[in-house]
């Protein structure tokens, strides 16, 4: 570049250097939620909840609904190894409540096959292990007819379900006679969900707090249905956005679910599962104190040392008469009140 042309270039000024003002420390400190926020967003992460059904050496499965009892041991003993403990549904949820879900996996084993009392229940005690048993009280005894392919599996009997619930497991309702509920008409629906609710009452001397829905299928008459009966949670299995206590995903094991893939399911329920609905608020007291029928004297009295003016009754005060009207004694204001799985299909095995 010649002299001549750069001569030609304007002479650009240099910035002037900017003045660093420190930053307090109490600046630079990291925002985080308050401790109330934090616990809220934790009792609403989707819990993760592990689907079973049979547990025996059977090999004839079309449905992906059993698991062999080496490989129930190998995934006990994988969540063990992670410091996870597997309960039952109703303990979970008391649990993240009471803010002390962390740690904790559901364990859940559908349809009450007989097997479990043999096969199941001796691996839930070695790695120290409760789970609930969604059992059909219709069918007591009987097998699985509803299932179109694969060997028929015996259930438990009366005395079967007697013997998990002594054992420490929670007995749950899978229905009466294990039907689609989003198909049932209003009778049958009662009877799925509340005449369940009472036999099993009868059979283990306590009224069931879970139900499951069988296939995993549900809509907001299902949910409205059990609900009604009493029941204070359900499970489904992927129930979008009708998530909530009473519709409670969970993922589906078989026995294809090895460590790698235990490892990919746990890692993808938050993403996979919708959120459980925040908690409505405390209903509010609205009554006031009781009333004793006694009547009430709404005069104003007079200030001490004065007369009662001319004309005026001995109970009229004298002076100014104040019109604003007064709330009512104990009464309130009213205040306004709110009310696909990682790995392999979702829906396979939910029998």
């Amino acid at each position: 570049m010649s002299a001549e042309f750069r001569a030609r270039i304007p002479a650009l000024p240099l910035p002037s250097p900017q003045r660093r003002v420190p930053v307090p420390a109490s600046a630079r400190e990291a925002v985080t939620a308050p401790a109330t926020a934090r616990a809220s967003m934790r009792r609403r992460r989707p819990p993760w909840v592990l689907m079973y059904h049979s547990v025996s050496g059977c090999t004839d499965d079309p449905y992906r609904i059993t698991v062999s009892p080496y490989r129930l041991d190998r995934q006990l003993r994988w969540l063990r190894d992670r410091g996870l403990s597997g309960v039952s549904v109703g303990e979970l949820m008391r649990a993240r409540a009471a803010g002390r879900g962390a740690g904790l996996v559901g364990l859940t084993f559908d349809d009450g096959y007989a097997d479990f009392t043999d096969s199941a229940l001796p691996l839930l005690h070695r790695h120290g292990c409760t789970a609930t048993v969604f059992v059909l009280p219709g069918r007591l005894g009987g097998d699985n007819a509803w299932d179109e392919l694969g060997p028929r599996k015996p259930l438990l009997t009366a005395d079967g379900i007697r013997a998990a619930a002594a054992e420490g497991m929670e007995i749950g309702s899978h229905g009466l006679m294990h039907t689609d509920l989003t198909t049932a008409d209003d009778p049958t629906l009662r009877r799925e969900t509340k005449d369940s609710r009472t036999l099993l009452a009868d059979i283990t001397g306590t009224a069931p707090d879970g139900f499951c829905y069988p296939y995993g299928t549900v809509d907001s008459r299902a949910i409205e249905a059990v609900r009604s009966a009493g029941y204070g949670y359900a499970c489904a299995i992927d129930p979008g956005a009708l998530t909530g206590m009473h519709a409670l995903p969970r993922v589906h094991i078989d026995a294809s679910d090895t460590s790698p893939r235990l490892f990919l399911k746990r890692l993808l329920n938050p993403v996979r599962r919708k959120p459980l609905p925040a908690a409505p608020p405390e209903p509010v007291d609205m009554t006031g104190p009781a009333d004793t029928g006694e009547p009430v004297d709404t005069t104003e009295a007079a200030p001490a040392g004065t007369r009662p003016a001319a004309g005026r009754n001995e109970g009229d005060a004298v002076g100014p008469v104040d019109t604003t009207e007064a709330a009512p004694a104990g009464t309130r204001p009213a205040a306004g009140r709110n009310e696909g799985d990682a790995v392999g299909s979702e829906t396979g095995g939910s029998r």
